[in-house]
């Protein structure tokens, strides 16, 4: 696996625009697929494995599958970026960081104007605090 990039907090505030944009782009295109993938399910139920899929379910079967490429997508376009989707309901993203010489994440949401906030890589979103100095705010050479 590749080291990750490491962001100061200007770097990844430059990047909220376009993560901002990919991550409604996500947020939007989960609920159709969940209701994709409900609806094939509600068409197959009481099938048989050895049963031919009909017109109709092969049509609901490729929707689900056109959303989860759209998902996949938007997914990695977060990845080229550097950053890390943490979750569809609340449109968390994280940004790997260094505080004090040690690896953690400034954390955002889709909602919320500015990157404010960090946690330990293994603290998640309620381990949030606020910025201070510590964190990683220029690039090393």
């Amino acid at each position: 696996m590749a080291a990750p990039r490491l962001f100061t907090v200007a770097e990844a505030e430059r990047a909220v625009p376009l993560v901002r944009r990919v991550v409604r782009d996500l947020m939007a295109e989960y609920p159709a697929w969940r209701e994709a993938v409900s609806r094939y399910e509600l068409m197959t139920a009481g099938t048989r494995a050895d049963w031919a899929e009909s017109a109709e379910m092969q049509r609901a079967r490729e929707a689900v599958t056109g959303h989860a490429e759209r998902i996949n997508g938007f997914l990695g376009e977060l990845e080229q970026i550097g950053c890390v989707f943490k979750g569809f309901d609340a449109g968390l993203v994280d940004f790997y960081s260094l505080r004090e010489d040690r690896l953690v994440f400034l954390c955002w949401r889709v909602d919320e104007a500015r990157i404010t906030h960090w946690h330990e890589i293994d603290a998640g979103y309620t381990g949030r605090q606020p910025l201070d100095e510590r964190i990683l705010m220029e690039t090393r050479s």
